[in-house]
């Protein structure tokens, strides 16, 4: 089966038809659907709708194909977007200290799991240098301190830009983005955390979490927005634990159900399977296509 895909991203107001439409728009103009997903949220009433086409039968311009559509779409009051998986993303990498997220994303995107381009990691320590050096990826440490948090992110923004990145990925990058910085960069940031938010802030959630003897440990990948940690969530995954489990045992327990989400939710975006309706994402499951 060909790797080289049309992916279409539709939400719209449910209403008949809509299926049928779309899909012998692509049958008339000779694709053949290499799967056709589709979700109807009957509370909302919306719909949404991801259809994955094979590309070698894409004999027009991306333009032509887009205008095409587009007078299919606007009868219909679709909301869509259009990617070509010969176009990989540029994805930035922040981190701090720990290094189990960044190695998990780096060591995915060597064995090619990650379909994207990787052309720099920015830190606000020296610590994680040695695993950006491993994987040969320009490393950017930009030292932080209270008073000079503004421009460094500013400075972050120069970096990012120069790079034409498409997604930043928060591996455990342990500062607060500003607003500014965050809607500079909408719906294309993606932050990890675990799970015990927000009765345990701050940190060492972990040794709080046993001292209230938690009986699951678990993660959330999401959107970054202007509400700190309650952006769109994106994947989630937890494991139970028991009173045997110490606060270093339910840190590494912590740390791989971290790394396994974070990793979920950046292919999820990359593959282009999200779409993000209000404070909700609406995530299609992997298959074939």
């Amino acid at each position: 089966m060909s790797e080289n895909r049309i992916t279409f991203l539709i939400q719209c107001e449910d209403s008949k038809g809509i299926i049928a439409k779309v899909t012998t728009f692509f049958y008339d103009e000779g694709f053949n659907i290499l799967t056709c997903q589709q979700f109807t949220d009957n509370i909302e009433d919306a719909y949404f709708m991801r259809v994955s086409l094979d590309a070698k039968d894409l004999v027009m311009s991306r333009e032509e194909l887009s205008e095409k559509f587009r007078q299919v779409a606007e009868p219909l009051k679709l909301d869509w977007r259009v990617y070509y998986s010969v176009d990989k993303a540029n994805v930035a990498i922040l981190a701090s200290k720990t290094s189990h997220c960044l190695f998990d994303l780096l060591e995915k995107h060597s064995e090619g799991k990650l379909h994207c381009n990787i052309p720099l990691i920015i830190s606000n320590h020296e610590t994680v240098k040695y695993v950006a050096d491993q994987f040969n990826i320009p490393f950017h440490h930009l030292p932080v301190t209270a008073d000079n948090w503004v421009v460094q992110q500013e400075e972050m923004k120069k970096l990012l830009k120069a790079h034409n990145t498409e997604l930043v990925v928060m591996a455990r990058f342990m500062r607060i983005l500003s607003s500014n910085f965050i809607n500079s960069f909408k719906e294309k940031i993606i932050n990890i955390h675990h799970a015990f938010l927000p009765a345990f802030q701050g940190a060492n959630p972990y040794k709080r979490a046993y001292e209230r003897g938690v009986k699951m440990i678990g993660a959330t990948a999401h959107y970054a927005t202007d509400d700190l940690d309650e952006g769109p969530i994106i994947e989630q995954d937890v494991e139970r634990v028991s009173h045997a489990s110490s606060p270093a045992g339910l840190t590494q327990i912590g740390s791989e159900i971290e790394r396994k989400v974070l990793s979920k939710a950046v292919k999820f975006h990359l593959d282009h399977r999200i779409i993000v309706t209000g404070n909700r994402t609406i995530v299609f499951p992997e298959t074939e296509g």
